[in-house]
């Protein structure tokens, strides 16, 4: 969604706020703007991405001042749509990142009272409540606003009246606040501030930041002080960085054999799972979108595996207005940013069912770990770019190890396979290596794919998940239709759409479904469509059935999914490298989903 940069401090805030918003451009880039405060309010907006709002931003004075990056919602990308949004008067701006469904009807109220607006944003409607509601005290003014608004909103606001202070508002949206020598900050994410502080205080629902220079005061909306203990962020400046690398993307999945270790290292004691209540669990549900649902679906093929009981995964934008069946599952939520809006709501609606609720997580402090019993960190390190990658392999780690300790406390695990299973955990970051040693074959696949319209993927069991995942890649960053398919159902339907000009992605693991992903390869061969398999380095025979092959290291069966995932990442990546494609930053897309 959209992003949100605040600073108050004695240093000059545009370039700060400039610099802050190019760190959060992932999360919006349609447009973008700047307002700041010296001795009047002044702003500057435009249409596009940040490099086209420096290009012509006049010289902006002030040592406060708020910025955005938008993602579109309400109306089309504009510079009248951009924010800073304003009142009549031009004393007061604001950013919003959510959105108000009750705009309309305050819209009209105000309309009515003579308010002019020029945009068609949702967000508009804030500035000029707060205008109405204003009486010379800015806090007052904002506690009234909140309360009228209905929805999603983190906000950034200051008034011209008001030299120094910034106001930040959080309820549904994420906002954070940094907490700097002589500056202090707000922000959407963590990445915008790393280069000025390491040290930060989340905003929870329902609550209101009031910053200067030197202070920090945290309030709820009925006024009343809210303390914060200080979260200081191990990521540093350079792990938020290209590194030398062209793209976001490209580093971030040549990060994953030092990710997977990362999320793998410590992670057998015991202690981490003191409390936790696996034997008097019967049943599972996963539940995610995008590719964290990928990844809960891979958990799910692990967990019946390993623990021997059901797992169902449910995508969390349909579990939070499902019926409940009155049963008690394990609930295990999955989100990179841990502010995903519908798994943040699936998370509450899992404990208003009396559920136990385990977040998997990337990002310390985040609004999942206030809303859940226990959280599982993948330890990743900053994912910038919109197309995850390290995330997913992370949180595929993360349900390994989950799903380990099920089975040990259930006793369909026995030592020896609980230790076998555990050397076989610590053997992944070697199978991502193994991958990324050799990416000549892969780049000479993609330009197989670059010219294509449609392209299928199709696996079996552990890997149909793979499957869906590296569909999803590609359709995202390439702009190449895309669908992934269990192999098996190729001929109740698909098998039709099948032509010389639909390449085939068979993923191949040599496990008891081997024989039958060869037959669905010989199927889709039959009509003429050309076969990318991706297939154990030790298989012998799969250059017989498939146009090319693309090796990854040998393992067993259940640890494919993670060199698998490596290559499928690759593929994409190279495939929208040929096609010229705006790879950490594909159209309509943003990383972090914060609004329904």
């Amino acid at each position: 969604m959209c992003g949100i940069v605040g600073y108050a401090g004695r240093k000059r805030a545009a370039p700060i706020l400039i610099e802050s918003l190019r760190r959060l451009e992932y999360r919006g880039y349609d447009s973008a703007g700047v307002a700041t405060v010296s001795d009047r309010l002044e702003l500057h907006k435009s249409q596009g991405m940040i490099k086209d709002l420096e290009r012509d931003i006049p010289e902006l004075g002030g040592t406060m001042g708020i910025s955005h990056t938008r993602w579109a919602t309400h109306g089309p990308p504009s510079n009248e749509n951009a924010h800073p949004h304003t009142d009549c008067k031009g004393k007061l701006a604001l950013v919003h990142n959510g959105i108000i469904e009750n705009f309309q009807e305050l819209k009209e109220d105000l309309e009515e009272k003579g308010h002019k607006f020029l945009s068609e944003t949702d967000t508009e409607v804030i500035a000029h409540l707060l205008e109405s509601n204003y009486q010379g005290d800015l806090e007052k003014a904002v506690r009234t606003t909140v309360k009228q608004l209905v929805g999603s909103f983190a906000l950034g606001i200051i008034h011209a009246d008001h030299p120094g202070t910034v106001i930040g508002v959080r309820n549904e949206s994420p906002l954070i606040v940094g907490i700097g020598v002589n500056e202090n900050f707000i922000a959407s994410d963590v990445p915008a501030i790393l280069a000025h502080t390491n040290q930060i205080k989340y905003l929870d629902n329902g609550e209101i930041v009031i910053m200067d220079a030197g202070s920090v005061r945290i309030t709820d909306f009925e006024g009343e002080i809210k303390e914060h203990e200080i979260k200081e962020i191990e990521w540093s400046l350079e792990d938020a960085e290209k590194g030398g690398y062209e793209h976001f993307m490209i580093k971030e999945i040549f990060d994953q054999s030092k990710s997977v270790h990362e999320a793998l290292r410590g992670r057998f004691a015991d202690d981490f799972f003191a409390g936790f209540p696996a034997a008097l669990i019967q049943s599972v549900k996963i539940i995610a979108c995008g590719t964290s649902y990928h990844a809960g679906m891979v958990g799910r093929y692990i967990i019946e595996q390993l623990g021997q009981i059901p797992a169902q995964v449910d995508m969390a934008s349909e579990y939070r207005y499902s019926n409940s069946t009155g049963q008690r599952p394990l609930v295990i939520v999955i989100t990179q940013s841990g502010e995903t809006a519908d798994t943040l709501a699936a998370a509450r609606e899992a404990k208003r069912r009396g559920c136990y609720t385990v977040a998997i997580t990337n990002v310390v402090g985040s609004s999942i770990t206030r809303e859940v019993d226990r959280t599982f960190y993948i330890r990743a390190g900053p994912e910038i770019s919109v197309c995850a990658t390290k995330s997913f392999t992370g949180q595929v780690v993360a349900l390994y190890i989950i799903g380990m300790y099920i089975g040990k406390a259930l006793g369909t695990l026995t030592p020896e396979n609980h230790q076998k299973l555990e050397s076989g955990l610590r053997t992944l970051p070697r199978l991502v290596d193994g991958v990324l040693r050799d990416t000549e074959p892969i780049k000479k696949a993609a330009e197989i794919l670059k010219d294509k319209e449609s392209v299928f993927f199709i696996g079996r069991n552990i890997n149909f998940p793979s499957a869906l995942e590296g569909a999803l890649k590609l359709k995202e960053i390439s702009y190449i239709h895309a669908e992934g398919f269990p192999a098996g159902e190729l001929k109740h339907g698909p098998l039709a759409l099948l032509t010389p000009q639909t390449p085939v992605v068979a993923i191949v693991s040599k496990d008891h479904t081997y024989d039958k992903v060869i037959g669905n390869i010989r199927e889709v061969s039959a009509r003429s469509a050309p076969v990318i398999a991706i297939a154990n380095s030790t298989d012998g025979e799969i250059e017989k059935f498939a146009d090319v092959v693309l090796r990854f290291p040998d393992t067993p069966a259940i640890y494919s999914p993670v060199p698998v995932a490596v290559v499928l990442q690759l593929l994409a990546y190279y495939t929208a490298c040929a096609r010229s494609c705006p790879i950490d930053k594909p159209r309509n897309l943003a990383k972090s989903v914060t609004v329904e």
